[in-house]
This record gives structure tokens, C-alpha cells and sequence, in this order.
């Protein structure tokens, strides 16, 4: 049976994410069969598993940090919100409910058995399991029937390392202040903490540094600076995406819906020489010179409609199509481009149809049942073939989906007009492929110079390895499990 530890934070965005996953290529590299773990995440970025279900985007990094097959066991409890109060609730990979905030909680006992299940299942079958908690522990009025902190520590008697953030100020505060707020039990548990996201001379921190361990008693296991290359790793966090705006290029503007979805679609054009990409916010125009947009994926496709038409949106893309300027939607944005969207049962949020931006002859239905399958496709316009995954719900027909954006397994996937400036495609994860991004890029007049993107990222995580090994006690860490 493999042993555990848990990092935890003292808040959410304290890097936990890429913490684990440095580990994890730690650990790996030291021989240890390893996987990670998260009992619950909250993220609308998700990743089709090898056993066909869905899982958080960070889980499947880490996954890869570890050289594992991602599989629903290492986050059995995902929640994806909808609306500001409400969240769609996959269990092990498929989708159970929707529940809104207060009825979640009554979810909960039922959940843990799933969480533990799973946690059982991947200690069984490896040397080492890396969990990441979720928020904060110093959340105490979420304490009660906690599996995201504490609740499962203490269910799964794993030892926990808490991680603060400097960066954000305070951090003496943050760790001093979360044992101050956790009850004894709980308090027990932390094996000790670390400190991430210094800049500057860590030397200046001695102090503070043994202030930490001195007031609350707990080890300490170093002062990790901040990681100059995250920015090449998948965006976790919606508002972690940046724009790469360079001068001259390509200029592709991606809308920054108010639920936008697996928005790691972008990451490789981020990292293209040639490509300046501008991620939108509420209220911003779209460019006049922008060359494309991209409608990316979304969780509430008729409530990113409304919120898109908030911006003035609609009325800035028909100008730009106008223009002659090229529009590509993915997975919901792909819905978006319609002439309708209907939902008769309510699967999104109340039953209702909502009209479509018009940009494509489909229309989309809404149904409970969801697509998920990790795809090998052919560009229809270039013959370039490219793997991708789908994660979605809703059918899509009408006539321009005769001109079918790819073909997968000999049917016609997604939709492009008849001028072929508008497409598009349920499929995600296509820029990935460096094969397909050259030639997309090229068929748009721009040249692709950037490194193979999984390449990139394997190359990064051992960075991330080399960088937590030179600055925490990893023999420590390690030493903490049980």
C-alpha cells in the first residue's frame, strides 16, 4: 500500500497546482511509481481520461508530471459551474447532478465514499500519492463534511504540508493565522510548511521564516522562488490566462466568457513567435486589425450568448466578418455561431431557446447525454491530421454542416460557411497538435516557429523538478508520507 502526503494552502491560487506537480516529477525521477490525487476540484478547464470520463485540467499535468495515463480515480469529485450559485457535480468522471451551493452540502457524505474509493484505489496500485487540497483549511465554516481539506486528511489519516504564498503578502499571517483557526485535531495533522512564489533574495526572509515555525511549532520545508517558466505549463485558472501580445504577427483575440471552458485550447498559440494573442476581458471592443477570433468553450452556452451580446460583442464579429476577418468556435462557441440554441429541458439552467449569432446555417439541441472521447481527426480543408478530445453536450445540425470542419472516423465533424471564414467544431485540444497548428497557421498567412508543444511542457515540468528539488527538502517531504 502506498504511502501519502497532501500539500494545502493557505488560500486558493497559492500555486498548489504546480507544487504537486513538481513533485510528482520529483518523485518520479527518484523511481517511485507515483499519481496524484485531488478529492475535489472546482474547474470549468477539464480532461478526457483514459477510462472515459473527465477529471480537472491540473490533475491531467500532474498526471503527466508522474508519466501516468490519466484516469478518473485521481480526481473522482469534479464541479463545473454553471451560474454564479450553481454547479454541475461529476462523480468519477461522469456527471451526476447540477446542485446549487446549499444543496451541495447534503451531497457531501454520499460524496466522501466515492473520494476514498478512489484514493484506495491508486494507493493500491502505486508507491506514492500526492494530494492537493482544494481552497483553504482556515475555511472553517466549511468544515463540516470537508473532502476537499481536513475532512479527507483526517478520513484518510494523510499528513498534511501547508503551502503559503508570498507573493500575495501577509504570509506570516496566512500560516500563523490557519493554526490558529483549525481545531487541535486537525492542527495534528500538518507535518509542516513552505513557502512559494519568492522573489528576491530568500536570505531577507530568515526572520519570518523562523518566526513560522517557532509561533506555531511546525518544521519547516523552504522558501520555494517563484517559477519564471508556469507560463509554458496549461492555464489552471481562467484568470490565469494571459495575452502574448507581440508585435506584428497574428493577431487572434479570444473572448473571455463569463463561463469559459477548457480555455487550454490556447495555450500553444500563447507560446507561437508569430501569434499575438489577446484574451478579452468584459467591456473591451474587439480590435479593428484583429485577424481572428475564437469563440472558445463554454459551460453555460445561452448564458455566455446573453453576457457576449452584454459586451456588444455580436455586433463588433459581424463587423469584423465583414471586414473579412476569420472566426473559428469551439465547442460552445461553435453553438454560439448558430442560428438557434435550444434547450428544452433545462440541462443548462431554466428551459428556453435563445437565438444564435446567425454566422452558421446550424442549430443546437441540448441534451443530458455528454460526449466524451479522445479523437483522431482530418482537417477537412488541409488534409492535416490532428488528435483532439470532445467534451460536450448538445447536437449540432443543419446546412452548413455539410461542409464539415473535420471528419472523424469517416463522419463529418463540426461546420464551416460557404466562404470559409467562419467555422466551426466540437473539438478541443487541436492547437496541441503541432502538425495541425503549422498548417492552420500557415493557411492564415502566419509561420508556426514554435518548439513541439508536449515537448515543451515535458521540458518544463523537469525544470519545475529541477527547481523544487534545489529549494525544498524533498528527502523530507517524502519522509512526511505515510
Amino acid at each position: 500500500m502506498a504511502k501519502a502526503v497532501m500539500i494545502q494552502g493557505t488560500g486558493s491560487n497559492v500555486g498548489k497546482s504546480m507544487l504537486v506537480a513538481g513533485l510528482c516529477r520529483a518523485a518520479a525521477r527518484r523511481g517511485l511509481s507515483v499519481a496524484p490525487f485531488k478529492p475535489q476540484n472546482m474547474s470549468n478547464n477539464a480532461a478526457v481520461t483514459s477510462d472515459g470520463g473527465e477529471i480537472g485540467r491540473a490533475q491531467a499535468l500532474q498526471a503527466m508530471a508522474c508519466g501516468k495515463p490519466l484516469v478518473v480515480d485521481m480526481n473522482p469529485v469534479l464541479l463545473k459551474p454553471e451560474t454564479d450559485v450553481g454547479a454541475q457535480v461529476v462523480v468519477q468522471g461522469k456527471r451526476l447532478t447540477t446542485a446549487k451551493a446549499r444543496d451541495y452540502a447534503k451531497l457531501k457524505p454520499q460524496l466522501m465514499l466515492s473520494v476514498l474509493e478512489s484514493f484506495n484505489r491508486l494507493k493500491s496500485q502505486n508507491d506514492l500519492v500526492i494530494v492537493e487540497g482544494a481552497g483553504s483549511p482556515a475555511e472553517v465554516n466549511l468544515r463540516q463534511g470537508d473532502i476537499a481539506n481536513m475532512g479527507f486528511a483526517r478520513a484518510a489519516d494523510v499528513p498534511v504540508i501547508l503551502a503559503g504564498d508570498i507573493d500575495r503578502g501577509g504570509v506570516i499571517a496566512q500560516i500563523v493565522g490557519t493554526q490558529a483557526v483549525i481545531d487541535d485535531e486537525d492542527a495534528a495533522l500538518v507535518a509542516g510548511f513552505l513557502i512559494n512564489k519568492f522573489r528576491g533574495d530568500p536570505s531577507l526572509f530568515d526572520d519570518g521564516y523562523a518566526m513560522i515555525s517557532q509561533t506555531t511549532g511546525w518544521s519547516g520545508f523552504g522558501v520555494l522562488p517563484y517559477f519564471d517558466e508556469a507560463w509554458k505549463l496549461p492555464a489552471e485558472d481562467a484568470l490565469d490566462i494571459k495575452s502574448a501580445q507581440k508585435d506584428g504577427g497574428l493577431k487572434v483575440v479570444c473572448l473571455g466568457l463569463s463561463r469559459i471552458a477548457n480555455f487550454d485550447d490556447l495555450d500553444p498559440l500563447a507560446q507561437e513567435p508569430g501569434v499575438s494573442l489577446i484574451m478579452l476581458r468584459a467591456g473591451e471592443p474587439i480590435p479593428g486589425d484583429a485577424d481572428v477570433v475564437i469563440i472558445p468553450g463554454s459551460k453555460s452556452t445561452r448564458g455566455d450568448l446573453a453576457f457576449l451580446r452584454e459586451q456588444g460583442w455580436d455586433i463588433d464579429l459581424q463587423a469584423h466578418v465583414r471586414r473579412g476577418g476569420h472566426v473559428l468556435g469551439i465547442c460552445g462557441g461553435y453553438q454560439m455561431l448558430g442560428k438557434t440554441v435550444q434547450d428544452p429541458n433545462g440541462v443548462e439552467g431554466a428551459a428556453g431557446d435563445t437565438q444564435g449569432l446567425g454566422l452558421l446555417d446550424v442549430d443546437t439541441v441540448m441534451s443530458p447525454d455528454k460526449r466524451l472521447r479522445e479523437v483522431q481527426a482530418e482537417h477537412v480543408a488541409s488534409a492535416q491530421s490532428f488528435r483532439g478530445y470532445e467534451i460536450h453536450i448538445g447536437r449540432t445540425e443543419g446546412a452548413d454542416t455539410s461542409r464539415p470542419f473535420a471528419t472523424v472516423a469517416g463522419q463529418n465533424e463540426g461546420a464551416v460557411r460557404a466562404d470559409g471564414r467562419v467555422c466551426g467544431s466540437y473539438l478541443h485540444g487541436m492547437f496541441c497538435d503541432d502538425g495541425f497548428r503549422k498548417s492552420w497557421l500557415e493557411s492564415l498567412g502566419a509561420q508556426s516557429g514554435a518548439a513541439g508543444y508536449d515537448a515543451t511542457v515535458e521540458a518544463v515540468l523537469d525544470l519545475l523538478a529541477d527547481h523544487v528539488e534545489a529549494h525544498l527538502d524533498i528527502d523530507a517531504i517524502l519522509a512526511a508520507a505515510r
